[in-house]
């Protein structure tokens, strides 16, 4: 590393090592560029480190634990069942461990520079590099900005020991009694189901009239119903109005439905969305141009109005979503190697690991007829499936959205196990404009919850067998 004011030059110089980062750096490297990746933290970014992937680990521990604890139906009676939760915790931390060293390994094995430190714009071609000890100018040719989200911090609720966000949440060194969680979106109801399965009593705060506003009100309810049966309690339509650290933990005063009320717990956790991290960049002292909301605007190939500066990932509007990142992180490299690549997808699929899990991708019915479709859903319930009956998990259906005219596949929306997975066959039937007909006519594996997709293209036919 050359200290001082002497600039290194650099070929593609990528910012941040999250799902999008890594993944621009890697396909920038697999086209011939020379690649340098900046990481001021931990290499995964948020997604592997303190997002996606030790929040799922903490849900599927809380999953087993709960299923040991709830199977006597399956003539399974297990007593005495205790949670280790350092050892939870010690697991999950492996899981991160191997997942961020496997991406380190990536980038070195496809010969990408590694730099730890913080970056910030100092001119359209260069950028300064920090880090606890040293400051030093990189110039570039071109440069991609990954540089992801952070949790949004609420005025009233600055976080502490015991006002947490996410981050915190996952880090916890014991299974709280009770907790309240503000915000009833996919992260807040995905912690709100790991913990209540490991026996924490939640209540949820939620400003608008359903929890996960983000998807069908039919889809929530079986989300709700599930929850209200695991000791959390729900409040819509509230407002989260402050926040009193006490010697044992927090009493949070709220508005429900127009009354003011007072709940006592060892802590609050806030997840009322995240923000962008473009704001200690430097981004406006070198012209990119930025939305009200602090995103980065960009054409089809992920380019700024910098020619030589590129952006993706949460930094610019879509959903903030790991795997959207990913793929705009691979149409950003191959531009920058001169590929006619663009963003060219039709529908983009999103997930709540909840119980039971929920997956949407395309239009629902109430959306296909907004935009114009004269559309119709196509609904196959998950109890009347063989293999959903034999993991003893019926809860749930799967809707498929299709074009009157022609059965064009344009939407899917699961609830159920493992509709996670289940999702990924509608969005490639949406990507290659196949019909209801055209799954329908594929041989799916029985038993298994693959079979639930064809069902439900049978029912778009009208020529259902397993259902009425």
């Amino acid at each position: 590393m050359v200290v001082g004011d002497f600039a290194q030059e650099v070929d593609t110089l990528v910012i941040g090592s999250g799902p999008g980062g890594y993944v621009a750096a890697i396909r920038a490297a697999q086209l011939g560029q020379k690649v340098t990746i900046v990481e001021k933290d931990s290499m995964g970014g948020a997604c592997l480190n303190v997002g996606c992937i030790p929040s799922k680990a903490l849900i599927q521990a809380g999953h087993r634990a709960h299923q040991a604890k709830s199977s006597e139906d399956m003539g399974i009676v297990a007593e005495k069942v205790t949670v280790n939760f350092d050892k939870v915790q010690e697991w999950k931390g492996s899981v991160v461990k191997k997942l961020t060293g496997g991406v380190e390994g990536l980038l070195k094995g496809n010969k990408v520079e590694i730099i730890r430190g913080e970056a910030y714009f100092s001119g359209e071609d260069s950028v300064k590099i920090m880090d606890e000890k040293n400051s030093s100018t990189y110039k570039f040719k071109n440069c991609i900005i990954a540089t992801g989200s952070r949790p949004i911090e609420i005025p009233s609720f600055k976080y502490t020991d015991r006002v947490i966000n996410s981050t915190g949440a996952l880090a916890l060194k014991e299974v709280p009694k009770k907790m309240v969680v503000i915000g009833g979106g996919y992260i807040g109801i995905e912690l709100t189901g790991a913990y209540a399965n490991l026996g924490t009593e939640i209540t949820v705060l939620e400003g608008s009239k359903q929890i996960l506003p983000g998807f069908e009100k039919q889809m929530a309810k079986l989300v709700e119903k599930k929850l209200k049966a695991n000791h959390v309690t729900f409040h819509t339509e509230a407002m989260a109005k402050g926040v009193e650290e006490t010697d044992k933990g927090v009493k949070v005063t709220a508005e429900v439905k127009g009354e003011e009320t007072v709940i006592e717990a060892d802590y609050v956790l806030v997840t009322v969305g995240r923000t962008p991290n473009t704001d200690e960049l430097g981004l406006e002292g070198i012209g990119v141009e930025m939305t009200d909301r602090g995103l980065v605007k960009i054409d089809k190939q992920c380019r700024t109005n910098v020619k030589n500066i590129y952006a993706i990932g949460d930094i610019v509007p879509g959903p903030a979503l790991a795997h959207k990142a990913s793929y705009e992180a691979k149409i950003a490299a191959e531009a920058i190697s001169g590929e006619a690549s663009e963003i060219d997808y039709l529908a983009i699929p999103a997930v709540c690991f909840s119980e039971p899990e929920l997956a949407t991708v395309g239009y629902t019915e109430a959306e296909a007829k907004e935009a114009g479709y004269d559309a119709k859903a196509a609904k196959f319930p998950f109890a009347a499936n063989g293999r959903a009956l034999s993991l003893n998990d019926t809860e749930g259906f799967m809707k498929l959205v299709t074009r009157k005219e022609d059965g064009l596949v344009i939407g899917a929306q699961i609830a159920g196990p493992n509709a996670s997975d289940m999702i990924a066959e509608v969005g490639l039937a949406i990507e290659a404009g196949m019909t209801a007909e055209d799954i329908a006519l594929t041989i799916h594996a029985h038993p298994s919850l693959g079979e639930i997709t064809m069902e439900t293209a049978e029912v778009a036919l009208g020529t259902p067998i397993h259902t009425m």
